[in-house]
């Protein structure tokens, strides 16, 4: 069986750079995957990112990227035309972004053979401690159903969750996005 990564990446607490994290987490909580398949918040781990997804044959990224495009505008890529770059100007390693790390795989000749990434164009990225956006939040569900059409495609078992059915959450249960959005830090 190909080892298949979902894989949510952007930091939480920084409105709409939480896409992705959001969107594999709404994935999780609906429906149920084969051992194959691993759904990941990725979060804001940049180079420990690298093993994962070089041990994969095919990836779904979630993220909010800047496209240019209106606020909340979902953008598909796939394969060859999913960016990677290696960037010179850092001022430390944890500036490490999603495009060095696919980038670095591919200098170590091991990118996934599939790829897809699922993009969100952003609206805001520079209110700390906000969620995401209401035109932002609008396209989960879309990116949600994007990614079970494209594991289907890829052979993939798909079953939804039955909707009384608790789930362990994929990461810490007060960063949830609801816990979240209710205040539970407060």
């Amino acid at each position: 069986m190909k080892q298949i990564i979902i894989l949510g990446v952007g930091n939480i607490l920084w409105a709409d750079e939480g896409f992705g994290v959001r969107a594999v987490e709404a994935l999780h909580e609906r429906y149920e995957f084969p051992e194959n398949v691993r759904l990941i918040d990725g979060g804001t781990q940049g180079l420990t990112l690298l093993p994962i997804i070089e041990d994969a044959e095919v990836l779904v990224i979630l993220d909010a990227v800047d496209y240019g495009l209106s606020p909340g505008s979902l953008h598909l890529v796939d394969d060859d035309a999913v960016p990677y770059c290696l960037s010179a100007k850092k001022m430390s390693l944890h500036q490490t972004s999603m495009l060095d790390v696919l980038g670095l795989a591919r200098l170590n000749g091991r990118l996934p053979a599939r790829m897809r990434l699922i993009g969100v164009q952003p609206l805001n990225l520079e209110n700390y401690g906000a969620s995401v956006t209401p035109s932002v939040k609008a396209q989960i569900d879309p990116a949600v159903a994007e990614t079970v059409a494209f594991l289907i495609g890829q052979g993939v078992v798909v079953n939804a969750r039955p909707p009384d059915q608790q789930v362990e959450p994929l990461g810490p249960l007060c960063v949830g996005l609801a816990a979240y959005e209710s205040g539970c830090f407060a």
